[in-house]
């Protein structure tokens, strides 16, 4: 991928979405201290639900349908940057044939790589349950900015500027990003600019309320993928979207429904 770099968009970035008054990361931290206790603990009781009640039993049947499908492990297990860039293993279900290209090019739409159950994992996004065992392990949060392979952080840091500010959170299962429809590789300087925009701005505005909402529009929108995927007729379902109305920010926009 080759990406051009905006000096006038990154100049924006860097005064509009890095940390007010540059705040250094210890003061940062002590004034988020009882959120982050309240989502550390959020991450550990839905986590375990998760694995406890739906985990349990789709684990042992995903591992069956993908040795059927294909060779290889069941999970696809990745290096990615973490909280502070600190390297974990994150988990998938593997939805690809095994290749040599795994760990540096990411799947791209009609990818021949993913498998018929592959890409309904993906498009479903079942393929990313297992990271709820990294959520408990404490490599994950359940929302935050996605965690990206060494070759991306990089790349993509050498696009925006501040563009690791991201890694101030930990990385999440879910995003605000995300849920706004960014999703999957990001081939141009607009798809990383705006990805980052919403990354920082979650950063900038966490808060448990802000999480709940974005854990809801997920799950909204992850059952509108599996309803338009096995119910004829239902390519476009419409489903309740959060009101991101916000007064002085431009960024936050008015939306009352998200087209699956």
């Amino acid at each position: 991928m080759s990406v051009k770099k905006s000096q006038g968009d990154v100049s924006l970035v860097s005064k509009a979405y890095i940390l007010e008054n540059n705040t250094s990361l210890r003061n940062f931290l002590k004034d988020r201290r009882g959120y982050l206790l309240v989502k550390r603990l959020f991450d550990i009781i839905l986590s375990l639900l998760v694995v406890l009640f739906i985990l349990s039993w789709l684990f042992p049947l995903l591992c069956i349908l993908i040795r059927l499908e294909s060779r290889g492990p069941v999970l696809f297990i990745q290096r990615r940057v973490g909280y502070m860039g600190r390297s974990f293993r994150c988990l998938k279900f593997r939805t690809m044939r095994v290749n040599k290209e795994a760990d540096s090019l990411q799947a791209t739409e009609n990818d021949p790589r993913v498998t018929r159950l592959g890409r309904l994992l993906r498009d479903s996004n079942l393929d990313e349950l297992p990271q709820f065992i990294n959520v408990l392990l404490g490599h994950m949060s359940i929302v935050g900015p996605r965690p990206h392979m060494y070759k991306d952080c990089l790349q993509f840091s050498n696009v925006v500027e501040s563009y690791k500010v991201r890694n101030l959170m930990k990385p999440g299962i879910t995003g605000l990003a995300q849920v706004k429809g960014y999703r999957g590789p990001a081939h141009d300087f607009d798809r990383i600019f705006l990805r980052f925009q919403w990354d920082a701005y979650y950063i900038r505005h966490a808060r448990f309320l802000f999480d709940l909402r974005i854990v809801h529009q997920t799950a909204m929108q992850t059952l509108g993928n599996i309803l338009g995927r096995f119910l004829p007729g239902k390519d476009q379902i419409s489903v309740a979207g959060m009101e991101w109305a916000e007064a002085g920010d431009p960024l936050f926009l008015k939306e009352k429904a998200v087209s699956i």
